[in-house]
């Protein structure tokens, strides 16, 4: 039989909960391989000699490496492979973008559409395994550097970046301005798709490397740059993410019933809505929703909303199901739960009763035209087509910007038309001694991204503070001030 004809093109299916079940619960709606499975899929993996997987990942974990690991069923070995490049794979395992990254390169997939090694699930399951074990792996970590590293902000950038300079021998502080660590994995990312407790379980780890973890820290208010050079810190790293909403700008936006996607989510996930009646977090549970977006945040908004009671959940997206940037996965979840989706619609206003409630939003009908700047086709408003909808809660999900308060505060940052961080290729700013990286330099982007780019600038932050083996003039001028 010629080696050809052994390959299984057959990607193994991944158990979920049906969609008559989850969407009344905020339980994870994707179960996991179990091991017979995870082996199975592993199998799978022709082990490349020039695997273009690894290139696909931002964080460049040795694919090939940990699927062999499993498929031999060494599991301690896969777990230490994985979590050599990886800090958060239970994380990454969930709600990154693999079709588009790892494994989009992958060569099964060159052979059949959908073929494809399964490489997030099984990163997803070597994770599990290793949190359900007494003994985590360990990781190496280089002796004590005498070098100290302020980290601001526990999303997955500064995650990664701090857990990086750990293992290379720095003391890392990370400053959190929230109660709890995971920044938009906590309070952006729903419980049925990213439960907390692996937020948890994955910030714990970043921690037992000698990461110092200073919560309800507002950096920018309580300490600026400056102060945390004087403080002695030689090196800082801005990874605060972009957590402002962007508005639509229309009549009646200011009405009570309408939301931001952050707000709204934030009280469903941080505020522990989802648990209600164990917490009674003031939140509307509307029954005729509109949430107004097509991208991940959007259908978290959606699905949250609908397992918050809501009888009936339209997503509004004003272009068409091909250009939406969400995952196609989050998608099919989301129409698999009966989400309504009004693809080439747009909202021209809301109307509201005699209390501020918002009852009424006006939209348009949507065509497309020529592509803009980002390659889609621009949405054009058909004349004419401006009808009503009833609702009683809408969320607005159509992007983020960086919140100003550390830029606005600090002359020597230099900053975007769009509010983002000035910073070259490898994450350093404008002013010396400081990098930034994620969604405080890209705007809004994937989970997997910001690591990237924390790994990326925890590279440089090391080489900079070993060659220079002495303050930077940032910090010499803080101190003399």
């Amino acid at each position: 039989m010629s080696t050809k004809s052994k390959i299984n093109l057959n990607r193994v299916h991944m158990p979920k909960q049906s969609p008559e079940v989850r969407k009344h619960n905020f339980q994870e709606v994707a179960l996991g391989y179990a091991h017979d499975l995870a082996v199975e899929e592993a199998e799978r993996c022709i082990q490349c000699k020039k695997p273009k997987c690894v290139e696909g990942c931002p964080v460049g974990v040795e694919i090939p490496a940990f699927i062999k690991a499993v498929k031999e069923g060494d599991m301690p070995e896969a777990a230490r492979i994985l979590k050599s490049k990886n800090a958060l794979p239970g994380i990454c395992g969930r709600v990154c973008p693999q079709e588009v990254q790892c494994e989009s390169r992958c060569v099964l997939g060159k052979k059949a559409a959908g073929a494809q090694v399964a490489i997030g699930r099984l990163e997803r399951y070597v994770a599990d395994w290793e949190l359900s074990q007494k003994e985590r792996a360990k990781a190496e970590i280089a002796p004590p550097s005498g070098k100290r590293v302020a980290v601001v902000g526990a999303g997955p950038a500064g995650l990664t970046c701090a857990a990086d300079l750990a293992k290379r021998g720095h003391k890392v502080t990370i400053f959190e301005a929230l109660h709890e660590g995971g920044g938009v994995l906590v309070y952006g990312i729903p419980e049925f798709r990213l439960p907390k407790s692996i937020v948890k379980a994955e910030v714990e780890y970043v921690k037992s490397l000698g990461v110092e973890l200073v919560l309800d820290s507002v950096v920018g208010r309580q300490y600026s740059l400056k102060d945390l050079f004087a403080e002695g810190f030689d090196a800082i790293f801005l990874g605060i993410g972009a957590g402002a909403p962007r508005f639509l700008n229309v009549p009646g936006e200011n009405l009570n019933g309408v939301y931001s996607a952050n707000e709204y989510l934030t009280r469903v996930n941080l505020m522990k809505a989802y648990k209600f009646p164990e917490y009674d977090t003031p939140i509307k549970r509307g029954k005729k929703v509109a949430v107004v977006g097509g991208g991940n945040v959007a259908m978290d908004a959606a699905r949250s909303a609908l397992r918050l009671g809501a009888n009936q959940v339209h997503v509004i997206y004003r272009r068409s199901r091909e250009e939406m940037p969400a995952r196609a996965e989050e998608v099919e979840n989301a129409e698999e739960e009966g989400v309504i989706f009004d693809y080439l619609t747009n909202p021209t206003r809301f109307l509201g009763d005699h209390r501020g409630m918002v009852k009424a939003m006006e939209v348009v009908d949507m065509e497309l035209g020529e592509p803009d700047e980002s390659g889609r086709r621009r949405p054009q408003v058909r004349k004419g087509s401006e009808h009503m909808m009833e609702v009683d809660t809408v969320i607005i999900a159509v992007g983020t910007v960086p919140n100003p308060l550390i830029a606005s505060s600090t002359e020597e940052l230099c900053t975007t038309k769009w509010g983002t961080l000035v910073v070259d290729e490898r994450g350093r700013t404008t002013m010396e001694g400081v990098w930034a990286g994620g969604d405080i330099t890209t705007g809004g982007a994937t989970v997997i991204s910001a690591m990237g780019a924390g790994k990326i600038a925890a590279e440089d932050i090391d080489s900079w503070l070993r060659k220079s083996g002495k303050w930077s003039e940032a910090a010499e001028a803080a101190r003399a001030a």
